[in-house]
């Protein structure tokens, strides 16, 4: 039986994980706004249900990892996502008889089950592989992983635009199918070799298991100012993207509005998606050979100028006029995104202890979540109430505290 290396096995995850986001995501706001019919509070109450989910089970998941397997924690978070799109996708069809639920509440029972099975995987995955590999390959090997995303994505692309076409809720559908499929072949080549699982107490309860863990991690956040900074950072940054992730898609098609003769919409943000993954692959390829990612202070200024980047074309794209001025500020953004992933990612779990990484890690995912279900919402306001350009210029104006940040950082650095 042929065997796989660890990073071998996170690369095919990661290109398969982010073959099924491409294929949903690409044309997702086709189904929410035209077939769903979701004006802009409710696109983002559905992300806020999604992240008060992350942030209820976050902890409680990235304890389990801690505690007793991340391969496990990982293959469950599959099996989830997979029933999560395969329940968004069939709203449609649910929704043909008389129900007592409607299309809404379906909706957000997906996104509860999106979260939970999101916090299974998240931190799990980052946490086996660090542990697999030696000391200094994680770097590089973050870098591969998103080259490999960004392939990936150019054939979920293609995928997405191909089934919207035919139906908008088919690659909902077919993304829920890869994770099954996915958590499938997991389970039989995914090897646990570098973690070590904690010793149980005598007549010690798997409850108090999971709460000695998780007090360790807080502990260790606590005493971490560099963490406890980190978590900041992340909860200005998670309030910014919900904003601006759930409304730029409707900001184009009712605010901007496309040009005359233009193709079919899920054809223009199939379009969108794959020059934005092109130019991403580029920018992670010289990003990769020119940043030394073992180098605090190196890591440090390019977080500061990509944020700084990522601020500037969000207020861009609130005030741009012209299609094509939006279009160029929604790929730089979705460019400076590629980078920063990996980036962040090493940064950050170089920064971490093994024994409570994926504990960390969940605690740090949560800020994130808190950010974007409490941003979340006040961004939607403003869209309703006012408009969407205003709730833009708001996520913009959230990253600000973030440059700070990463600015105080950079300066201590030297």
């Amino acid at each position: 039986m042929q065997k796989f290396s660890a990073s071998q096995i996170y690369l095919f995850m990661t290109f398969m994980m982010s073959l099924a986001a491409s294929t949903i995501f690409t044309t997702y706001s086709i189904y929410y706004v035209m077939e769903l019919r979701l004006n802009p509070l409710q696109l983002v109450l559905i992300g806020t249900v999604l992240e008060v989910t992350v942030l209820v089970f976050e902890g409680i998941t990235g304890v389990v990892a801690d505690t007793y397997s991340r391969k496990l924690s990982v293959i469950i978070g599959m099996f989830v996502l997979g029933m999560a799109f395969v329940l968004e996708g069939s709203i449609v069809w649910i929704m043909q008889p008389a129900t007592l639920l409607p299309a809404f509440g379906w909706l957000l029972i997906s996104q509860m089950l999106y979260g939970i099975g999101w916090t299974f995987f998240s931190g799990s995955d980052t946490a086996w592989i660090v542990d697999e590999l030696e000391e200094g390959q994680t770097g590089q090997l973050f870098m591969r992983s998103k080259m490999f995303g960004l392939t990936a994505s150019l054939l979920g692309i293609a995928v997405s635009v191909g089934l919207s076409i035919i139906a908008p809720n088919l690659p909902f559908l077919a993304g829920g199918a890869i994770y099954f499929l996915l958590g499938l072949i997991l389970i039989r080549y995914m090897k646990e070799t570098g973690f070590t699982r904690r010793e149980r107490t005598p007549h010690s309860s798997p409850l108090r298991e999971l709460g000695r863990t998780w007090a360790s991690g807080a502990s260790i956040l606590r005493r971490h100012p560099l963490l406890l900074m980190l978590a900041v950072v992340t909860l200005f940054s998670g309030a910014a993207s919900e904003g601006y992730d759930r409304l730029w898609p409707v900001y184009l098609m009712n605010d901007i509005g496309f040009p005359a003769g233009a193709v079919s919409m899920a054809t223009v943000f199939g379009a969108i998606s794959a020059v934005t993954a092109l130019l991403g692959l580029l920018a992670v390829h010289l990003a990769g050979r020119m940043l030394d990612l073992n180098k605090e202070r190196t890591a440090a200024a390019a977080l500061f100028l990509l944020t700084l980047a990522r601020a500037g074309c969000i207020l861009l794209l609130a005030l741009a006029s012209d299609f094509y001025v939006a279009v160029s500020a929604v790929l730089i953004l979705g460019v400076v995104g590629s980078v920063t992933e990996p980036v962040y990612t090493t940064w950050l779990n170089t920064k971490l202890p093994a024994r409570n990484r994926a504990t960390l890690l969940s605690m740090i995912s949560q800020t994130d979540a808190l950010g974007q279900s409490a941003g979340g919402p006040a961004v939607g306001y403003i869209g309703s109430r006012i408009s969407i350009r205003a709730s833009l210029l708001s996520a913009g104006i959230l990253l600000l505290p973030v440059i700070a940040l990463y600015g105080k950082v950079l300066r201590k650095s030297r």
